[in-house]
Parts: C-alpha cells; sequence; structure tokens
C-alpha cells in the first residue's frame, strides 16, 4: 500500500505530483491494473505520445465521486484568493509551452483558456479574436494582457460554461486538469462551446497544489496522467481520439510538459 504523503506548506512553484500519493486504489483495480501495465515503460519521452494511439478505455465510465475527492474540500475560492503572479511551472516549461502554441493558434481565432491567470503563455505576436479567460482570482485575471474579457467561476461548485453553444476555435488549459473534480461535465461544457473541428488543447506536468488535485491525480505517474485525461475526450462522446504531443524542454533536467488535445467532432 502507498502512504499518503501531503505537503502543508506552499512555494511558489507547486510540489510535484508523483511525490504525493494516496493509500486506497481506486474504485475499479482491474481499470488501473491495465491502465498501469500499458503506460510502464522506461522510455517515458517516446511512450508519452504513444500512451493513447491505441488506448483500451472500458466501455463505461469508470470512475467513482472518491477518486475525485480532494483533501482540501473547503471552498475553493478562499484557497484561491491570495494573489499569486508567479508562473507554475519552470521557465524552459513556459518558453516550450509559448513555442507550441505558436504552432497551434492562428490569427484571428477565439480562444477561451479556462483555469487562466496572469498569463496565458500565448505567443506575445499572436493577434487573437475573442481572447476569453476564465479563472478564480480577479485581480490574476485582471494582470493578463493577452485576455480582451474575463469571467470569475468555480467550475468545482458550478461546472457550466458562461458562454453560446460553438463560441470558440480553441479551448486551453494549462497545468489544471487534475484541480477539476467535475472533469466529465466540463469536458462535455468544454465540447460544448467550441465550434466544429475546434481543439481542446490541455497542458500537463507534474507539479500541483496537491491538497486541492483530485485523489487518482496524486497517485499515478506522468503516462497514466495522460491516459487519465485521454478518457475524459473519450467519454464525453464530443471529441476525435485524442493525442498526446510530448513537448518536454529538457527531460530529466526541467519540468516534463505534455499536450493533450482533441478536435470536437463535425
Amino acid at each position: 500500500m502507498r502512504n499518503v504523503l501531503f505537503a502543508l506548506a506552499f512555494r511558489q512553484l507547486p510540489a510535484r505530483s508523483n511525490a504525493f500519493v494516496l493509500s486506497k486504489m481506486p474504485s475499479s483495480s482491474v481499470f488501473w491494473s491495465r491502465l498501469h501495465a500499458s503506460t510502464s515503460n522506461n522510455n517515458a519521452k517516446s511512450m508519452a505520445e504513444k500512451v493513447l494511439e491505441n488506448p483500451k478505455f472500458p466501455p463505461e465510465w469508470p470512475y467513482s465521486e472518491e477518486d475525485f475527492m480532494r483533501q482540501d474540500e473547503s471552498d475553493d475560492f478562499l484557497f484561491y484568493e491570495p494573489t499569486r503572479l508567479v508562473y507554475h511551472i519552470d521557465d524552459p516549461a513556459v518558453s516550450a509551452l509559448t513555442k507550441y502554441y505558436s504552432t497551434q493558434l492562428q490569427d484571428g481565432e477565439d480562444v477561451l483558456d479556462i483555469c487562466s491567470s496572469w498569463v496565458s503563455h500565448y505567443p506575445t505576436d499572436w493577434n487573437g479574436g475573442n481572447v476569453v479567460g476564465l479563472g478564480m482570482n480577479e485581480k490574476e485575471l485582471s494582470a493578463n494582457p493577452q485576455l480582451n474579457s474575463y469571467y470569475v467561476r468555480d467550475l468545482n461548485a458550478n461546472p457550466v460554461l458562461p458562454f453560446d453553444d460553438e463560441s470558440f476555435d480553441k479551448v486551453t488549459c494549462v497545468v489544471s486538469i487534475d484541480y477539476l473534480n467535475k472533469p466529465q461535465q466540463i469536458f462535455k461544457e468544454v465540447g460544448r462551446v467550441l465550434r466544429p473541428g475546434g481543439e481542446f488543447i490541455c497542458a500537463l506536468s507534474n507539479r500541483c497544489f496537491p491538497t486541492k488535485a483530485f485523489r487518482i491525480w496524486l497517485m499515478t505517474s506522468d503516462l497514466e496522467h495522460i491516459f487519465i485525461v485521454g478518457s475524459f475526450f473519450h467519454y464525453s462522446g464530443l471529441f476525435e481520439p485524442a493525442e498526446c504531443v510530448d513537448i518536454s524542454p529538457n527531460p530529466g533536467r526541467s519540468d516534463p510538459l505534455f499536450v493533450v488535445k482533441a478536435a470536437k467532432k463535425n
């Protein structure tokens, strides 16, 4: 059995998630045994992009409510009230993400950044259309120079996006999927507000605020995280099969960074 190892104090950079694990396995032991077997390999970089090539998802949603419980279930606004104008991944990872976005975002596209903050990591020379942020801290959102507008909302309390159907060409989420404890609803909402063919781009690393990350994230590896997020796309029923792109800038020497993305079905 694995021990519970939670940090009670936070630095500017959140803790690495693979240092924090839970003692109780999720509800479907068969599912997790299969997941572990499919993602176990020493060559992590090459394996990252293979995890979603032929995933064997169970026929039905395999997660329980307990899988998305967190150590700190208090009001999320209390936790996110302090303004944190800091990066949550290291500088090489930030640069890698911005470089990746430069190949994905087209001028004039309408983009929604969920779990947004004071920075969205978009290229400075990108000329977006309607660029909207949705996050938890108004001071952080108001400091983001790339947003045309923003909304303050706790998606765990109200997992509904306040936008019309087919409002955006792209939706982004940077190292924050692990904080959303109703992922099935969120991925369906993202699919609703995306235009046909539009993409949901999720950037993943191994840093998090462990008391606010859901439990299955804390007990699984980077490769398993990719599989989990891929499953969220799958079970929404609204997306083409997800893919992973490994954009880790300096494997073993800086924060890993993986993009899991999928396009909305036409």
